[in-house]
């Protein structure tokens, strides 16, 4: 699979899922810029790949995406992981925090294709991420879960609006991306086991998992208005 004279932006590309997929397609021939609202970490990790670049992008802040686009001009693809959570129950939630997270998983892809689209070379597309939770609600998820939800109607509506420029995503499972190391190894162990008896694969998902869906979505000419899951088969357990 190449991806040779292509420029990918990938927003959240600096660490977890967002950085095995810049580091793939970095190998893959792609000129990666990384997306970050922290420019110096996004710097260091881009100096790590052989064709990459880092750029100040924060989804919340609409300058910041304005900024960016006039700055890189044109690209093959945009890929965004931004997100921000709010895991509590209903009696406990916050206004500014549901805004904050709906502002990482809607708003942001949208003002992303506002500010993009127009540079979005031919047989390009936007790349977005979803979530597991969108679609096996549990409680304290109820932000979350919305949020993602939201993501498969975003992606069908910016579809047909942005043709035939390309629009999916990604809604991945229980990945062991390192994100789930900070809650140490017993209750990290737990969570990932949960997440292997709960696959019909009978187990959780790798990093390598979802950056081979990311790179076939961006290769996938006719492909398009898509939510692909890589979460194997959870939601039907």
């Amino acid at each position: 699979m190449t991806l040779t004279d292509k420029r990918i932006l990938v927003v959240g590309g600096a660490r977890a899922i967002g950085a095995e997929i810049a580091r793939r397609a970095d190998d893959a021939g792609a000129e990666v810029i990384i997306g970050a609202r922290d420019l110096d970490k996004a710097t260091v990790f881009a100096k790590s790949l052989q064709h990459g670049r880092a750029v100040q992008l924060d989804v919340t802040e609409e300058a910041t995406i304005a900024a960016a686009a006039e700055e890189l001009g044109e690209l093959d693809h945009v890929v965004s992981l931004a997100s921000a959570h709010h895991d509590v129950p209903v009696a406990e939630l916050q206004y500014e925090k549901i805004v904050a997270a709906f502002s990482a998983k809607v708003f942001g892809p949208l003002l992303l294709a506002k500010h993009f689209a127009q540079r979005i070379r031919p047989g390009g597309s936007f790349l977005f991420f979803s979530g597991i939770v969108g679609w096996k609600p549990k409680p304290g998820t109820v932000v979350k879960g919305v949020a993602n939800g939201a993501l498969e109607y975003l992606v069908a509506h910016l579809a047909t609006e942005l043709a035939p420029i390309r629009v999916n995503a990604i809604s991945p499972g229980v990945v062991d991306s390192g994100v789930w190391d900070a809650l140490g190894p017993d209750r990290k162990s737990q969570l990932l086991n949960r997440g292997s008896e709960g696959s019909l694969v009978n187990r959780h998902g790798e990093l390598a998992d979802v950056a081979d869906a990311a790179l076939w979505l961006l290769n996938a000419g006719y492909v398009t208005a898509e939510l692909i899951h890589v979460e194997g088969g959870v939601r039907h357990r």
